[in-house]
């Protein structure tokens, strides 16, 4: 029994075996798919839908740490490459997004190049590395949105760069590898909304519209961000919040917490720019956790006010 502890995974014996254990992974997933039988959004829009559910850009090429900048320079041709797939894409009722499913294989024959990825242990680098970005902005903009989240992989055990530019919070990112953990939101609403997407010298830029308005507006808060000593590391903590209002009469109508933080930072300490609190340090958040449900549009049968 003792030597069972430490018995290896399949995947984990040799590369052989690895591909093997991914390979079969792809299969399962796609079987899954083909049994459920989901209908996925797949028809684009030649026209922009009128309304503007919420738009957001995100730096390509930025700082982090000692990693190769030719890896940002690959991952610009990646994202561009898979930008048309989403580009225009509706999500009508009843349908579900899948980044994956749109995208498809990330491979140097269509063009992707080696680019950044995260193992547990840190950084590495593979084909298509880097798509993750295109991902943390699709999800970005659904936070702002009625779109329901069905899958979503998060990455948030580990803080591998100090902050350059950031401009949403900590932990708000996902995780993908084709296809099997891949980002999918349902459209539960009677709404239709569209992805727009496009690339510029310097950003990845990103538009979620309707054809309709929606009756409430959703605002994403981070809460009590800090870091903390844990013996001789240190962890960088946060929850992050969504709420969501009615429109007219600006009532909050649902709060839900959408995840709570706790990654360890792998960079140089000496690199953190805000004060961490000692291990003793136990602070809570002094506003009260307590969520209400956001659900599609946050219906009035909570508080009445839509």
């Amino acid at each position: 029994m003792g030597g069972s502890l430490g018995r290896r995974l399949f995947g984990e014996i040799s590369p052989l075996t690895y591909k093997i254990a991914v390979q079969r992974q792809i299969a399962l997933r796609t079987v899954r798919d083909l049994v459920a039988g989901t209908r996925f959004a797949t028809s684009r829009g030649h026209d922009r839908l009128p309304v503007t559910v919420y738009r957001h850009k995100s730096l390509i090429r930025r700082k982090l740490g000692n990693v190769d900048a030719e890896l940002q320079e690959n991952k610009a041709v990646s994202l561009a490459i898979a930008a048309p797939h989403i580009d225009g894409v509706l999500v009508r009722p009843g349908e579900t997004f899948s980044f994956w499913h749109l995208v498809g294989r990330c491979t140097a024959r269509k063009g992707y190049r080696m680019g950044l990825t995260i193992n547990h242990s840190g950084p590495d680098s593979g084909i298509g590395g880097g798509m993750c970005q295109f991902t943390n902005l699709l999800h970005w903009m659904v936070l702002h949105s009625p779109l329901e989240i069905v899958e979503h992989h998060h990455h948030g055990e580990i803080d591998l760069f100090p902050d350059f530019n950031r401009q949403i919070p900590f932990g708000t990112g996902t995780s993908i590898v084709y296809n099997y953990l891949d980002y999918r939101v349902r459209n539960t609403t009677e709404n239709t909304f569209q992805f727009s997407v496009h690339l510029t010298d310097e950003h990845l830029c990103g538009e979620l519209r309707a054809a309709e308005p929606l009756p409430v507006k959703y605002h994403v808060k981070e809460q009590d961000a800090h870091f903390q000593a844990v013996g001789p590391d240190v962890y960088r903590r946060n929850r992050i919040y969504r709420s969501v209002r009615d429109r007219r009469t600006g009532n909050e109508l649902g709060r839900e917490l959408v995840v709570e933080n706790n990654a360890r930072v792998l960079y140089d300490h000496g690199l953190i720019k805000t004060p961490i609190r000692p291990a003793a340090d136990t602070t809570l958040v002094a506003e009260s956790d307590r969520t209400l449900p956001v659900g599609p549009y946050a219906r009035a049968d909570m508080h009445g006010s839509v």
